[in-house]
């Protein structure tokens, strides 16, 4: 049964700071109203089986006291995935609070999550600070990494979420609170607790309900997923396509940094992108992704348009390097009748990385 949602009295209810949401795939919190309110679980059902069944799964416990844990790789878009949970239940009426719990240092991520009165220690605002607690107080705690929050702060946390009241550092006072919570984390939490670096009571109180996301290179929805991003970066006011090798290229691509990485591949490629421009081409996208340096697995090709880069000799040339590269720059500029855009594009290179190599030779 779900304890009811009591307000913190109005001389102790925080005012939400400015950082309670931190960067993710999508856009964040000062931009929330518009795109993040509309954000549900079953917007994020873009066609891959797992990730539907995760939705589907976390869906029936919307609205329940049943605390969510998010499993999953770095980057796969758990914060995401526990707005959109936030945004379906009876606290999307409250506020949506994340905690990074390995952003913060040890020495600062209890007053952080459970506030202070005005000089409980050296430091502390005049003012004291409510808390990353109360400030979820009718809405959802989201906390991040939870697998890396320090042992000796485990106690106390489950404490809160046995009693649903916070004590302030320097207070005697007890505050209730009422909140929907969320974890996540990327670490395998069940041998956490195994080698002793988890409480096992923590877990079981944090672990209602678990659901893993499925790693970007495993999911069958790329193109679904790299219109919706594409949509919500230019919010309309710009129609952008990608060209069918490059969606190929995404296909294919391991992507270590998951959706994170996608995303801001495409912020990328869209500042790229020249004002007559309305192509996402290889040219546009980040040098990183054509990398072929590997620790020993090897890296997808790029798209057609950018395998043949400047700067790698033919099996039995005595050509150098350099004089290649300046041979086939010369070439293929000249085909172009002087086009650095159209030069790049063959070359599978970015314009700036062109004028870099100009300069050079």
């Amino acid at each position: 049964m779900r304890l009811p949602l009591r307000s913190v009295p109005d001389e102790e209810t925080p005012k939400v700071a400015p950082d309670t949401a931190r960067h993710g795939p999508f856009p964040q919190a000062d931009a929330r109203a518009p795109v993040e309110r509309r954000l549900t679980l079953a917007r994020l059902d873009t066609g891959d089986p797992r990730m539907a069944e995760a939705i589907r799964r976390a869906g029936r416990v919307e609205g329940r006291d049943i605390p969510l844990l998010v499993l999953g790789e770095s980057g796969v878009g758990k914060e995401l995935f526990a707005k959109a949970f936030h945004n379906g239940g009876p606290q999307r009426e409250g506020v949506f609070v994340a905690v990074n719990c390995a952003a913060i240092p040890e020495h600062l991520i209890e007053s952080e999550l459970f506030g202070y009165v005005g000089g409980a220690f050296t430091g502390a605002r005049r003012e004291g600070f409510a808390g990353k607690l109360r400030q979820a107080n009718g809405g959802t705690l989201f906390l991040d990494e939870i697998g890396d929050m320090p042992l000796g702060l485990q106690s106390r946390l489950l404490r809160v979420l046995q009693e649903r009241c916070v004590t302030p550092l320097g207070s005697s006072r007890t505050l209730p609170v009422s909140f929907a919570l969320v974890c996540a984390t990327h670490c395998n939490l069940a041998e956490a607790v195994r080698s002793g670096t988890f409480r096992q009571d923590l877990y079981y109180r944090i672990n209602g309900l678990a659901v893993t996301l499925p790693p970007l290179r495993e999911r069958s929805d790329i193109d679904r997923l790299v219109r919706i991003l594409l949509d919500m970066e230019t919010e309309g006011q710009r129609a952008v396509d990608v060209a069918p090798d490059v969606l190929a290229f995404f296909r294919r691509y391991p992507w270590p940094g998951n959706l994170r990485q996608l995303h801001n591949s495409l912020r990328v490629a869209l500042a790229l992108l020249d004002d007559s421009e309305s192509i996402i081409a290889s040219e546009h996208l980040p040098e990183e992704l054509f990398a072929l340096e590997s620790d020993g697995d090897e890296q997808p090709r790029p798209p057609p348009a950018a395998r043949e880069t400047v700067g790698t000799p033919h099996a039995g040339s005595d050509e150098s390097l350099r004089s290649l590269e300046r041979r086939t720059i010369e070439e293929v500029l000249a085909d172009e009748g002087g086009n650095v855009s159209a030069a790049a594009r063959r070359l599978g290179i970015s314009r700036n990385t062109l004028y870099r190599k100009l300069g050079r030779l």
